[in-house]
């Protein structure tokens, strides 16, 4: 509808008003676009607020964008408020910049879904880092949350655009309006008030119906694959995509209880499907994978409750196919929770009725972690909430990083593959069904990738230092061959305690166990054998083995690991565990000690994560310098740095006292401001940060001064 305010008196219309123009979007609508078409032609002075950019070119906040906006029209200059705005909260504060010579407009650009998704999954460069496969869960949430702006929230005129002739016409009439030009108040464009949810955007949170013509399932296979890289459709920008990565539920696209595959079988139960791994392009032995495949999915289904894997080959003929149904079948491997399907992994229920909400790519040698091809297509499957790229070892001389036949590493990487793959995969299901069961926080789908590929398995993120907030798996992390992935402190991304699973142990249904990621096991693994790990290895007793952490934070930087099985972290320390605590210290003073004879300059800190990344109860020997390419984001810092580093003797006096130690498991001490950790001062980013460091000469505060937190060469 267009009106006219007729309250305004017409001689007020003659004198040009500053704007306050709030930008209505999701991602990838074009807000930022937008504004840089109108600033380039238009003769009104504008100023830009995006939160991506507000703090010294890095991502800031709300309060930070208000001030910006005030100063702005302080100066006389007319803004555009460029952030989701999504919802009235988040919109109030900068509608209350309006006045009696400021008008208050919205610009909503409502476009299709499936477009923002493209655009945000494409687009490279991003300001708030929100691109490839992360950012389809921050749209899809965002879209369900979207609150249409209204006039009565205080706003003088509203603008509505449904298609790009429509952002056209927006962006020409801000771009030729001059500094003494009005607009008339009103609301113009809507074309349906009460959409909430855009249908497009249904798409891809419920299934689709199954084609007439779809073939029936093939219902006589049974067999499994997939090493790994997740990657969830998970992200976060903002303060309204921060909410949306923690929210977005696991079961998204799955239909009632009652609804069934085409062949009849109920398909509420979680399922993973995934192609062999490495047997193709790789020219992996059959033989040897179908034994792989068999015999982790037999640990698998002993405590995966009613979950299913599925493996998927293109051909009836698969020879892969053929072996690993044998050989199940020989080991009775129950045909309800492991079998094999004939179709196109990109197409499984629109093409072959079957339904999955975890599906495994088996990427080549030119892996690119991302959000397009292969990956994209699955993404487009009804039901799909995660994908898992996996990459496995190479046996063809014609690709790069070839193990020339060596299968005693090629199974090891393989078996460790797999295992990766159904881990993660346990992982998702495990934190849907406790979610499910009344948690405030539903698990979305994340951008996360794990890759295994010749020995080394590494992990890929495209989160940038903002927070998801909820624990599982998480971006940002990077999986090490011995010390595993660090969260973005050393294994968390965003808040995330990375590679711990879940914040209890348990198994799918539930019951108490291990819910380590494989690729969280590795200390577990050097622990429990270090002489399997002798080149990695620096010292090995009874009680505890030494090793260099494999990425450091500083010039020096040991981890001295309890050998105790089921000691996985500070949190499972008793008093019983006093003595071994009491070892493990005095082993790290030591190497400590030694270090200080060859460099009498540095200083040492002992002390503990309260949340680890890694399975096995270790001690970080970090010296204070913190001189390292591997110190990258807030979280590697503030690990180290705030309450959430416990001090070795710390720990020792409280479990004396107490029994157990304190932890500070609190999501904002990881992400604080940067401070210097011996004058205290704050810093905008890592890369000043290290400048400043480099030359402090400031004392230590006081209170690493007391007790011994910090270790010196003698005097």
């Amino acid at each position: 509808m267009d009106i006219d305010n007729p309250s305004k008196p017409k001689d007020e219309v003659a004198e040009g008003k500053l704007l306050v123009v709030i930008l209505v979007g999701a991602p990838g609508s074009g807000k930022s676009t937008f504004c840089e078409h109108v600033m380039r032609s238009s003769t009104r002075p504008w100023v830009r607020i995006c939160q991506d950019t507000i703090g010294n070119g890095k991502a800031g906040n709300k309060t930070q964008c208000l001030s910006s906006a005030a100063r702005a029209l302080k100066d006389g200059k007319s803004v555009f408020i460029d952030r989701c705005n999504l919802d009235r909260e988040q919109r109030s504060e900068f509608v209350k910049l309006g006045g009696p010579q400021i008008d208050v407009h919205a610009v909503v650009l409502d476009l299709p879904a499936r477009l923002c998704i493209s655009r945000s999954v494409k687009r490279t460069g991003h300001e708030g880092n929100l691109q490839g496969g992360k950012a389809a869960a921050v749209v899809n949430r965002m879209l369900q949350k979207k609150e249409l702006p209204k006039i009565s929230e205080g706003f003088n005129r509203i603008m509505f655009c449904q298609n790009e002739n429509d952002v056209q016409s927006a962006i020409s009439t801000y771009s030729t309006l001059g500094p003494l030009d009005n607009l008339p108040d009103g609301c113009f464009g809507q074309k349906n008030p009460d959409a909430k949810i855009q249908v497009g955007i249904m798409k891809f949170l419920k299934k689709v119906d199954v084609p007439v013509n779809v073939a029936s399932r093939e219902n006589s296979i049974r067999e499994s694959v997939s090493p790994q890289i997740v990657e969830k459709k998970n992200s976060c920008c903002r303060e309204e995509e921060e909410e949306a990565c923690s929210s977005i539920p696991v079961n998204a696209g799955f239909e009632s209880k009652e609804a069934k595959d085409l062949d009849g079988t109920p398909h509420d139960a979680p399922t993973l499907a995934f192609p062999s791994i490495s047997t193709s392009d790789f020219q992996f032995n059959h033989e040897k994978a179908a034994d792989i495949i068999v015999e982790t999915v037999e640990e698998f289904t002993n405590k995966i409750g009613n979950a299913r894997l599925v493996l998927v080959d293109l051909t009836h003929g698969s020879k892969i196919l053929s072996l690993v149904r044998a050989k199940a079948a020989q080991k009775n491997i129950d045909s309800q929770k492991f079998f094999t399907h004939v179709g196109d992994i990109t197409h499984l229920y629109s093409k072959g009725g079957l339904h999955c909400n975890v599906i495994a790519n088996a990427a080549n040698w030119r892996l690119k972690p991302g959000g397009g091809g292969v990956n994209a297509a699955i993404f487009s499957e009804a039901g799909v909430t995660h994908v898992i790229h996996v990459l496995g070892p190479n046996m063809n001389p014609q690709r790069a990083n070839c193990l020339n036949n060596d299968y005693n590493e090629g199974c090891k990487i393989l078996r460790e593959a797999y295992t990766s793959l159904f881990d993660g995969f346990a992982s998702i299901v495990w934190t849907g069904a406790e979610q499910s069961k009344g948690s405030s926080e539903d698990i979305g789908s994340k951008a996360l990738e794990l890759c295994q590929s010749n020995g080394c398995t590494r992990k890929h993120s495209s989160n940038s230092d903002q927070k998801i907030k909820r624990d599982g798996i998480h971006a940002s992390e990077r999986s090490k061959r011995c010390k595993g992935p660090q969260d973005d402190f050393g294994a968390n991304s965003t808040n995330s305690r990375a590679g711990k699973l879940s914040p209890e142990n348990r198994n799918i249904d539930g019951s108490m166990s291990k819910a380590w990621g494989s690729w969280a096991q590795a200390l577990h693994r050097i622990a429990i054998h270090p002489e399997r790990h002798e080149d990695d290895v620096l010292e090995i007793s009874e009680d505890v083995v030494v090793l260099n952490d494999l990425y450091p934070k500083a010039q020096r930087h040991l981890l001295v690991l309890a050998r105790t099985e089921g000691l996985d972290s500070l949190a499972n320390v008793r008093k019983e565990h006093l003595q071994l605590l009491k070892k493990m210290h005095a082993v790290g003073l030591l190497w400590a000690e030694k270090f200080l004879r060859a460099d009498g300059s540095l200083v040492f800190r002992l002390g503990y994560h309260s949340v680890p990344s890694m399975r096995q109860l270790h001690l970080h020997v970090i010296s204070q310098d913190f001189d390292s390419k591997h110190s990258k984001n807030k979280k590697h810092w503030n690990s180290f740095n705030t309450g959430f580093f416990r001090d070795s003797v710390d720990v020792i006096d409280e479990v004396t006292n107490h029994g157990k130690a304190t932890l500070k498991d609190d999501d904002r001490l990881l992400n604080m401001e940067l401070r210097c950790h011996r004058c205290r001062s704050a810093h905008p980013n890592i890369p000043r940060l290290k400048s400043h460091i480099t030359i402090c000469q400031a004392p230590f505060p006081a209170v690493l001064l007391e007790n011994g937190r910090l270790v010196h060469a003698p005097q």
